[in-house]
């Protein structure tokens, strides 16, 4: 028989101070047993700091022409395609093509993820960006998730303050250029 999906709550304070967003979001996430709990921590902190209207996680890996997260404009335009993890040059091309922005975010070392996609065609890769947090930060956060969680983020100068079921932590942002 195969494994179903676990359903993981999330109760957040947002304070995004850099964009000036400032809400109480109320997360389901369903990670599929495929997904490691460090994939689905960066897929919620992705969510988080891209945070806007029409933003939604996609239906995972039974969609694999969406990303993990999206932006849907009122038409159903998707205007942002949010990667997570380490997505293959093809599929960077494809969604810079049909999103006004691509951004990625990961949990793996960006030096890793970036030599990949070195001469590689894609699609307006100067505009598109990979962001990683420091050494550590993830796995940390990972420490602390349980099945309901309560998490307050805030985001100052590009610096992540995150408190996760009590357990506190914070990291850069560090963003990196595609080669």
């Amino acid at each position: 028989m195969a494994l179903g999906a676990t359903i993981h709550t999330f109760a957040v304070q947002l304070a995004d101070v850099d964009r000036g967003v400032y809400d109480e979001v109320t997360l389901r996430v369903a990670r599929h047993p495929s997904e490691t709990d460090a994939y689905m921590m960066t897929r919620v902190l992705a969510y988080l700091l891209e945070f806007e209207e029409g933003i939604a996680f996609s239906e995972g890996i039974s969609k694999v022409d969406e990303p993990a997260v999206l932006v849907r404009d009122l038409t159903g335009r998707i205007t942002a395609w949010i990667e997570i993890g380490a997505p293959d040059a093809e599929r960077l091309h494809y969604a810079s093509k049909l999103a006004d922005r691509t951004v990625i975010y990961t949990h793996r070392d960006p030096a890793k993820v970036l030599a990949p996609w070195a001469g590689k065609r894609i699609h307006r890769a100067d505009e598109i960006t990979l962001y990683s947090f420091d050494p550590g930060f993830i796995d940390g956060a990972v420490a602390a998730i349980g099945r309901r969680n309560t998490m307050t983020l805030s985001v100052t100068e590009r610096q992540l303050y995150l408190e996760l079921n009590g357990a506190t932590s914070s990291s850069a942002i560090h963003d990196h250029p595609l080669p």
